[in-house]
């Protein structure tokens, strides 16, 4: 990659303080410079780990002794028993027996690493808070070093760092030069850390606050309450996506909370839910999310509140997903989905009124996407979900692979699914779809695989005018009907015996049966779900047939 990026990890300072059986290997080998960190336990041997491997540096184990002398050469362990080296990077983690003693290091190496954040600097110098995710390891200290160096020396702002476990800043009282003009204010002990983060604000008039790992309730409010004040914040929380925050009833205030509400029986039915359903409670903290995969690759969510809204509500709603590419310009290799936010008050946003599925990405489509043309793979259908279960109905869809969008507003569906219960009473809303003339689909019962079929009957073409009935595959009730009275009508002009019509559901052919008695002929139904049909006879069939 041609980006050039300037690394110093002060690596000999660390080796120094290393017994010399220990550094002695470590100052031989050449690829220090992906050295990770370095284990020494009692009783085992010391141990170098490296990107997917690992290297023995003794022959002899770890002694008490070895153990003392890097702890007489480091700072002062804090209640989070990690120590460092004045006015380096590198972080010292101890591990302690039951009576205090210790019994084993980490010594991780610290590396400060200009030019990390290349992908994500459009986000960072717009004054929106901003959140980063990733799993341990993937970089977020190093990222979240070089965001507050940015702001406070490339874009002049008024930047306090709060560094709980000096891991930002270096240890000491003189904080690493990898922050640049940045401020620094230490953490006595990790319990404090949201009384500091309030402090910083009070004390010192920051324009940006950055932290690192949001770990407690203590901490989301303190963090809330800055944002509150208009200062931006820029953090990393544990968590590798965001849908892992959402589930953290620690963290999930970081992006607005979650609350259950009950709905009342209008409101239910419309919305297709249950009554009791999950909803956000106040605005997110933070504006943005980025999932750090790599320093050249994330996934943003650039309107966490959007977002949240449209996964409580079942939709998928992938990220943006940016690279870095080999000549430094950053691509988006996954565009956001269409989301409308300018709608009228109360008016639901695009995402929500019309969301396609069945699709690879699964993403929210405005109605003027999905209108393309469909000629290669069945058109596209917007359905309004009346009484039915609408998560299994986007679980039929998603397992058919059918282009069919779920509509919010039944003014904007062009077919209708509801059950055979709510069919036979035919409330005002059944009777204004058929008076609009929707397609309206008749399950029997609640179930996944009813609407399966259905949804295999939507994709089928409306017949031609010229196209055989027998070609005429899977069509909907007003197709149904028409095939039906298509055949009756032949067979009372003496053309056919018999007709058999295509397969249908259950209520279908009950409609049928009942129109071939209507006119005094009989019928009978044969095969097996899903391809159980209908056959009319002129006269009555012989019971061996």
């Amino acid at each position: 990659m041609s980006l050039q990026r300037i690394i110093t990890d002060d690596l000999q300072l660390l080796l120094d303080a290393l017994p010399r059986h220990i550094s002695g290997p470590l100052n031989e080998r050449d690829d220090n410079f992906e050295l990770l960190e370095i284990v020494m336990d009692l009783g085992r041997l010391p141990e170098a780990r490296y990107p997917g491997r690992e290297v023995m540096l003794a022959e002899s184990e770890v002694t008490a002794e070895d153990l003392d002398y890097v702890v007489e050469r480091i700072g002062e362990f804090g209640a989070d028993n990690r120590a460092g080296i004045e006015r380096t990077l590198h972080r010292i983690s101890a591990i302690r027996n039951r009576r205090g003693r210790i019994v084993g290091l980490t010594c991780r190496v610290g590396r400060a690493v200009y030019g990390t954040i290349k992908v994500i600097e459009d986000l960072i110098t717009t004054g929106k808070s901003t959140l980063m995710l990733g799993r341990p390891g993937v970089g977020k200290t190093t990222m979240l070093r070089e965001v507050a160096r940015v702001l406070a020396d490339d874009m002049k702002k008024r930047v306090v760092i709060v560094d709980t476990s000096n891991e930002i800043a270096g240890d000491g009282d003189i904080p690493h030069p990898a922050i640049g003009r940045a401020r620094r204010m230490q953490v006595p002990t990790p319990a404090l850390q949201h009384a500091v983060m309030i402090e910083a604000v009070e004390n010192h008039m920051p324009e940006v606050i950055v932290i690192d790992e949001i770990g407690t309730e203590l901490e989301a409010a303190a963090a809330r309450t800055i944002a509150e004040r208009g200062v931006q914040l820029v953090a990393t929380a544990h968590g590798n996506e965001l849908e892992n925050l959402m589930l953290n009833p620690t963290l999930a205030d970081l992006v607005g909370g979650i609350q259950s509400v009950t709905l009342g029986d209008e409101e239910a039915r419309r919305r297709g839910t249950q009554k009791s359903i999950l909803e956000r409670k106040a605005p997110p903290t933070f504006d943005v999310v980025v999932e750090i995969q790599s320093w050249e690759r994330v996934a943003v969510h650039g309107d966490v509140s959007e977002t949240v809204d449209a996964m409580l509500r079942g939709f998928s709603m992938p990220a943006e997903v940016r690279e870095l590419g080999d000549d430094d310009e950053v691509r988006v290799v996954q565009p956001p989905p269409a989301i409308a936010t300018g709608g009228r008050r109360g008016e639901r946003p695009s995402w929500e009124r019309t969301q396609l599925a069945g699709q690879g990405n699964g993403r929210a489509v405005r109605g003027s996407e999905a209108g393309g043309d469909a000629a290669d793979s069945g058109p596209f259908r917007r359905v309004y979900p009346f009484g039915v279960s609408r998560k299994r109905l986007e679980q039929a869809i998603r397992e058919t692979g059918a282009r069919v969008a779920i509509a919010e507003e039944m003014s904007e569906a062009d077919s209708v699914v509801t059950l055979r219960s709510y069919f036979r009473r035919k409330p005002q809303a059944l009777r204004d779809a058929e008076t609009r003339g929707l397609a309206i689909y008749v399950l029997k019962t609640n179930t996944v695989v009813q609407m399966e079929q259905s949804l295999l009957s939507m994709q089928q073409r409306p017949p031609r005018a010229d196209q055989p009935l027998e070609e005429i595959g899977g069509a909907p009730v007003n197709y149904a009907i028409q095939e039906t009275e298509d055949a009756i009508t032949g067979m009372l002009n003496g053309a056919d015996h018999s007709v058999e019509l295509t397969p249908q559901n259950a209520y279908i052919r009950r409609l049928q049966h009942q129109m071939a008695q209507r006119y005094n002929l009989a019928s009978r139904s044969q095969g097996r779900e899903p391809y159980r049909r209908v056959r009319i006879y002129r006269d009555n069939p012989d019971p061996g047939y």
